[in-house]
């Protein structure tokens, strides 16, 4: 099989502009495998792979939330910790309108609009992330320290350990 040609998406534009270091990381996207698919694939621990989740809260405003692979967002704590009532997941249909992206594609990096990034605090003692290029099935690897400059997210403690079957 030839091997294929990392994408070139609005993540890597921005990526390149912002002159950040990254690993271009493609694997085979499986629906609904999510990280720990990803994690299997590049053989990497699933802490370490990033999703990007969007959410609204009550009035319906977008926001970017950053966790780590192997934990699930407390909407609740998360809502406490931005001073909004609510905070819910986003329709896909929805997400994809705000970030130009599609679910399973999301990149925090170069959104179509522009929305507050919300990041697990401790992302930020990881050694080097994966998160996504803004494709299914490519991950771009590079250190916490260049997303923080990048995104400049607010550092929040919202993450809970996520039950898993392992069937």
């Amino acid at each position: 099989m030839p091997k294929e040609k990392p994408p070139i998406t609005p993540a890597v534009r921005l990526l390149r502009a912002e002159k950040v270091p990254f690993t271009d990381h493609l694997y085979a996207y499986e629906e609904k495998g999510g990280t720990a698919v990803s994690a299997r694939e590049l053989g990497v621990d699933e802490h370490c792979v990033i999703k990007t989740l969007v959410m609204e809260d009550e009035n319906r405003t977008p926001l970017i939330i950053l966790m780590h692979g192997d934990m699930q967002v407390s909407t609740r704590e998360l809502a406490r910790a931005i001073g909004v009532r609510q905070v819910t997941p986003c329709a896909p249909e929805t997400a994809q309108r705000h970030t130009g992206y599609m679910v399973g594609g999301t990149s925090p990096f170069g959104t179509r609009k522009s929305m507050p990034v919300y990041m697990e605090a401790s992302i930020t003692g990881l050694e080097k992330i994966y998160i996504n290029g803004g494709k299914r099935g490519y991950l771009v690897e590079i250190v916490p320290s260049d997303l923080i400059r990048v995104l400049q997210p607010v550092t929040v403690t919202v993450g809970i350990r996520q039950e898993r079957n392992n069937t």
